[in-house]
This record gives structure tokens, sequence and C-alpha cells, in this order.
């Protein structure tokens, strides 16, 4: 089985330093490099299936974005947003792309790592050639925000694994059917044990505070800022939505699907928010669009 290395790279904001773990498959020397970013509350471990199914083709590099599994936490949590992170993901890149021949990268972006991705995906002179949004755009609903964000603050405890996966599994129906053994991964990926022998989740509560911070004046603006990034887009991109997904709407995707880069629109059924892409016919679907077989 082919198996990741575990790195990381040192990062800056405007409280200080930090490190960002990420794990990287397949060939150092390949200069096809594709960059997958996980949702709010996951981790770069989701993508081991779809990282071991492209490791020929790529060298793939998933990131922990700040606050969440192996990387470290800011200083101060306002900073726990999409501009900080796409400062992180240019280090990264900069980095992992230090011996290639600068072609760029591609990108795959679940959820939150989509927004990374349309931020970044949006500046002149991106390194992004390929662009994957899962489940995401730049109309949110609010309902679905405000689940997220209460979800997130939760300082939760649990005496035993079974009890916290368990939790995790509950709050993850959305994201569609899933063995046991699939199930018992996506748990234990993001659950931690402490020293006094609780499981809790892997990620700084703080991350709740930008959540908790928003108006409805900032929530207008930030979705405006979205949109202008969005057509600013010039690479080709492919928009995954879930048939139930709650976040990003039919509507949205629909209006994604004709203006800016005309995403290219698959949807998949009996899922919400968001597709896994551990399953191989989900993979298929990144494959066909970021290699073409």
């Amino acid at each position: 089985m082919i198996e990741a290395k575990i790195k990381s790279v040192q990062c800056i904001s405007p409280a200080g330093l930090h490190q960002m773990s990420y794990k990287e498959w397949g060939d150092e020397a390949n200069p096809r490099v594709l960059i997958c970013v996980h949702g709010v509350t996951r981790v770069g471990d989701d993508f081991d299936n779809l990282a071991r199914a492209l490791a020929g083709h790529y060298r793939v590099v998933a990131p922990d974005v700040v606050g969440r599994g192996r990387s470290g936490r800011l200083r101060n949590p306002q900073f726990y947003n999409v501009l900080q992170y796409v400062s992180d993901m240019v280090t990264l890149i900069a980095r992992v792309t230090a011996n290639n021949s600068g072609d760029g990268v591609d990108w795959f972006g679940t959820s939150m790592g989509g927004l990374i991705g349309i931020a970044l995906a949006s500046l002149p002179d991106t390194p992004v050639r390929k662009l994957v949004l899962n489940d995401i755009g730049p109309t949110l609903d609010p309902a679905a925000l405000l689940r997220i964000g209460d979800y997130i603050g939760q300082d939760l405890r649990f005496p035993t694994f079974e009890a916290a996966a368990r939790f995790v599994r509950e709050v993850s129906q959305s994201f569609g059917e899933h063995s046991e053994d699939e199930w018992h991964k996506l748990a234990s990926d993001v659950l931690r044990q402490e020293s006094d022998g609780q499981w809790v989740r892997h990620y700084d509560m703080g991350l709740a505070l930008p959540f908790r911070s928003a108006t409805p004046e900032s929530a207008r603006a930030d979705e405006a800022m979205l949109w202008a990034a969005y057509d600013a887009i010039g690479c080709p991109t492919l928009l995954v939505r879930g048939e139930h997904s709650d976040l990003l709407s039919r509507e949205t995707a629909a209006i994604m699907a004709g203006r800016g880069p005309r995403a290219s629109l698959v949807e998949i059924a009996n899922v919400g928010h968001a597709p896994t892409f551990i399953h191989d016919d989900q993979i298929a679907i990144a494959r066909q669009f970021l290699i073409g077989t």
C-alpha cells in the first residue's frame, strides 16, 4: 500500500509564526502537484483514498489547515479566516514546487478548502491550473452556516472512543452511506485522546470566533467578495454538489455553471454536504476532470 510522508512548513500570521503540517503522497520529484484541502472541521487525512488513487500521476499534498489536526494553533483566533489560509497555502505551494518547472498546481477543495481555492485561483498570476470545488460556492445558506458555527464551538468530551465516534457519525450523516470501517476512519482522523483519557475533537475551539463575530452586513460583504473572486477565475473548474446539500443550493450551482469560469457541474446522488471522495465512483469524477482518464 502506498503510504504518505508527514511534513510541515512554517507560516506567518499577524500574531506570529506557526507550523502547518501536511501529508505528501507520490514521487517528490514529480512536477505535477495536486493540493487537497479539507472542510472546516476536518483534516488532510480525508484525502487518503483519493491521494492513493492519484499518486501515480501526481505528487499529492494534503495539509491540515492551521488550527486543525497536526498543525499549530494561532495565538489570535480572529485570524482564522480565508485570507490567512490563502497566505499559508502560498507558503506551502512555494515549498512543494521549489524544485519543479514552475507550472503551478491543481487544487481540490472540499467546503472551506474550496473557498480557499476560489480566493487563490482568482489572484493575478495564480499558481492554480485546474480547480475542483467540492460542494461549495460564493452563496452560502445562512441556516447551514449557523449549524456549522454551533457545531464548531461545542467543547465536547467523551469518556471512550466509541462514544466520540458515535457522535462524529451522527453529525456526519450528510456524508452519505459508508461502511463501518470507513466510519471508523472518518471518526479516528478527527479525534484525539487527552492525558486524562477523555476523547476530544482535533481542532482549536477558537475556530468558532469568526463565526460568532459575523453579522448580516459582514456576511453580505463576504458573499460579494466571493462572487467577485469566482468571476475572476480563469482556469478550468469542476463543481461537485451533493444532491441533498444544505450548504450549496442547486440554484447557486446552476449560476456558477453560467458565469465566471463556467464550472462543469456534477451532482452526486444520495449525498448531502459534502461528498467524501472515499469511494471509487466519486474518485473517478475527480480523475476524469484532473487527468482525463
